[in-house]
């Protein structure tokens, strides 16, 4: 596996490969991670991963400066997924000078959801994945659906700007428990990480009322309170526990309802002072 920063050096090394696979990542990486490698392999060849810890989708009283770095684990993971290229830029070759050109998502997809809780969140990831897209120019780009709302950004942004680049969706890789696998798992206390699996229980239990009877928008509203509520009280501080359509993350009309819209749960919530976000297709 060739280790690359520099962005010429990286085009020299990709140019004539017209087929290659990309997965973008900001390192610690986990099982997760490696499975998005695995899927890139089936819809391209090479692949080619980067590590960035992107300081623009960090907001000012986030955890850019404790995000885990694990650089050599990580180098030896990524070669024994048989990756071809590791683009490592650091920040002074990704961001030579200030990066003052910035992409904005649409407030009706962007300033939702995360984008309430984390202004300015798309907005960095949209600039920093526009960049890396120009500098690997892959045929393929793999991003979890674990991150689902940052998942359809990214591919309406690469839709509006004819982007060359097919986005491949990857499902959410778990723990036996059915936690999400994140690298901000890292941060819980033994303690919390049990407690941890009761994100994903109660997004099973809001599928299972949904699956119930028949919905209006006043009872998905219900449920999002109780779910909401349900958490608060073994501890947790919900952001929101939403229950959107799947084609466009906006709420669901009484219509929408009754002719069975496809629907995602939605939820952000910390625990201590870690931040877990999960989702369920319902």
């Amino acid at each position: 596996m060739k280790i690359i920063s520099n962005i010429q050096d990286l085009r020299d090394q990709l140019r004539g490969q017209n087929r290659a696979a990309f997965v973008p990542t900001m390192g610690n990486l986990h099982e997760g991670h490696l499975s998005l490698m695995r899927l890139a392999r089936q819809h391209g060849d090479p692949v080619v991963a980067s590590i960035f810890v992107n300081r623009l989708q960090f907001g000012p009283n986030e955890d850019f400066d404790k995000y885990p770095r694990t650089f050599e684990a990580d180098v030896e993971k990524l070669e024994k997924e048989g990756v071809y290229v590791l683009f490592a830029p650091t920040e002074k070759d990704l961001y030579p000078e200030p990066q003052e050109y910035r992409v904005e998502p649409p407030h009706n997809l962007g300033k939702i959801l995360e984008g309430e809780f984390r202004p300015g969140f798309f907005q960095g990831v949209c600039t920093v994945v526009l960049k890396l897209l120009s500098c690997v120019q892959p045929k393929v780009a793999v991003f979890g659906k674990k991150d689902y709302q940052q998942l359809m950004v990214i591919r309406q942004m690469c839709h509006q700007l004819a982007l060359p680049v097919d986005i491949i969706p990857a499902e959410t890789i778990r723990a036996d428990d059915g936690l999400a696998l994140s690298s901000r798992n890292g941060y819980l206390s033994s303690d919390e990480r049990a407690e941890a699996v009761q994100l994903i229980q109660t997004l099973k239990q809001v599928q299972e009322k949904i699956h119930q009877g028949q919905m209006s928008a006043e009872s998905i509203l219900q449920i999002e309170k109780a779910a909401c509520a349900q958490l608060a009280a073994r501890g947790w501080n919900p952001d929101y526990i939403s229950i959107r359509k799947r084609k466009d993350l906006l709420s669901a009309t009484d219509g929408e309802l009754q002719a069975n819209e496809q629907l995602v749960v939605l939820a952000a919530a910390k625990l201590g002072k870690t931040r877990l976000i999960d989702n369920l297709e319902i």
